[in-house]
């Protein structure tokens, strides 16, 4: 059986990885690397000595838990990838928005960086904000705790906006803390995470531990760059096709069409491992109703991300320096701005250099450009109600036509929601045709994932 993968980000690299020994796999990739949102780049810097060092620099995909990211991690154990351990403190600079006007800059490592600006100790706007942060976590706590109930008139479905009005948060916590966090994790402007249902902000940050005090998962890292896992996955797939561009992909009662440039070839499936955008584009008119209901109501945020060395992009506090360092919008109109904030590599992955090393995203200046070191454009999907609704009908669209669909926008838009759609795909596959291994089908199984072929 020939099956066609479209896209090798983590959803086609996890289809990609069950389906070996089992089909006549062809991995399409646009790009000129593949691996999508895991992309690592190398950097020479001069190591303590002075001597210049090359290493690599994950720009998209950093890290990982033991809680949430299950899958992950059985993939990373079964390819013998090692991992280190990250940290994951937060930090966030708002300009105009300290006493007399000054530039308020506090982190959450711990409670000296808290306070990193001693004034705070008595500025009762900031205090505010923390006593905000300990109502808000022990709220939504309840509300996960309750478990999940997405009818159509749940409170779970009101916009975050109105639940912080309804709850009375202070806007210190609003602009400060809540607004910073939310847009570290989904890289969009906040008038768009205003509008996305409080399940999708309940559901995501009590899986992860960030509204919790105590007990919070260890975070870690791919030791040496999350590339390691992408090129041990597309070793074994012996059709891979780089910057090679799906331009159509055709449908009809005996199989699937790929049309690239100057080449039309005929497969028993396919699997859409792509943006849900990039896919309706592909299906043009031969898409189904219900496909293009669902895939047109995932909206993308587009992101710009530098690579860099230039460290006054940071808290001007080095006490305040964090792994994720948000900045908020220096103009009245915040909430529409795009979310800027400045990773910290140097916090987040075992780098061999003392030097600063950032990944700034949607950077308010403009880096100088003798400290750029590349820059990357990465979109991220818009998790709003239409997205909520539209991902329970998903399952409804799998096999249809001879085709699946799998990417992180079908879960929370996280490196384990791929991995477990393409494992979904595959599965759903191999149950459909009654697949089995060529041969060495025992070696073929202990290859596959857990649960795989449970």
């Amino acid at each position: 059986m020939r099956v066609a993968i479209v896209g090798s980000g983590i959803a086609g690299l996890a289809a990609a990885h069950t389906l070996q020994g089992l089909a006549d796999l062809t991995l399409f990739e646009s790009g000129d690397y593949f691996g999508g949102h895991t992309h690592t780049v190398d950097v020479t810097l001069p190591d303590a000595q002075g001597t210049p060092t090359t290493f690599g620099v994950d720009t998209g995909f950093l890290v990982l838990n033991e809680r949430t990211y299950p899958n992950l991690l059985a993939l990373f154990s079964a390819l013998d990838v090692s991992i280190a351990k990250s940290d994951m403190s937060f930090s966030v600079q708002a300009d105009g928005a300290g006493p007399g006007g000054q530039t308020l800059e506090w982190s959450g490592s711990n409670l000296s960086s808290v306070f990193a600006q001693r004034r705070n100790l008595a500025n009762p706007r900031f205090l505010r904000m923390l006593a905000d942060i300990v109502r808000f976590n022990r709220i939504t706590s309840r509300l996960a705790e309750k478990g999940e109930d997405l009818g159509e008139h749940s409170a779970l479905l009101q916009p975050l906006g109105d639940f912080l009005r309804e709850q009375r948060f202070s806007d210190e916590f609003r602009d400060w803390y809540f607004l910073p966090m939310m847009g570290c994790i989904w890289s969009c402007p906040t008038d768009q995470m205003l509008a996305f249902p409080v399940a999708t902000m309940v559901r995501f940050c009590h899986n992860h531990g960030l509204i919790q005090v105590t007990n919070r998962p260890q975070w870690y890292t791919v030791a040496g760059g999350a590339r390691q896992y992408v090129q041990k996955i597309v070793e074994g797939i012996a059709d891979r096709r780089l910057a090679t561009p799906v331009r159509q992909v055709l449908r009809d009662p005996q199989g699937v069409r790929i049309v690239t440039d100057g080449h039309v070839e005929r497969f028993d499936a396919v699997v859409m491992a792509c943006h849900s955008d990039q896919s309706l584009r592909l299906l043009g008119n031969g898409a189904s109703q219900n496909e293009r209901e669902v895939l047109a109501a995932i909206r993308y945020q587009p992101n710009r991300a530098v690579l860099h060395t230039d460290a006054s992009v940071l808290p001007a506090n080095p006490r305040a320096w964090a792994a994720w360092n948000y900045q908020r919008a220096p103009s009245a109109d915040v909430e529409s701005a795009q979310v800027c904030l400045h990773y910290l590599i140097n916090r987040l992955q075992p780098l061999p250099v003392t030097q600063p090393v950032v990944v700034s995203l949607n950077p308010q200046r403009e880096i100088a450009p003798t400290q750029v070191l590349g820059e990357y454009a990465y979109d991220h999907p818009v998790f709003d109600l239409a997205a909520i609704r539209a991902q329970a009908r998903v399952h409804d669209m799998q096999g249809q036509r001879h085709t699946w669909f799998a990417g992180a926008w079908t879960g929370y838009g996280f490196h384990e929601d791929g991995l477990k759609s393409g494992l979904r795909a595959a599965r759903s596959i191999i149950d459909t045709h009654g697949l089995v291994p060529v041969e060495g089908g025992e070696a073929a199984r202990r290859q596959a994932l857990p649960g795989v072929f449970a």
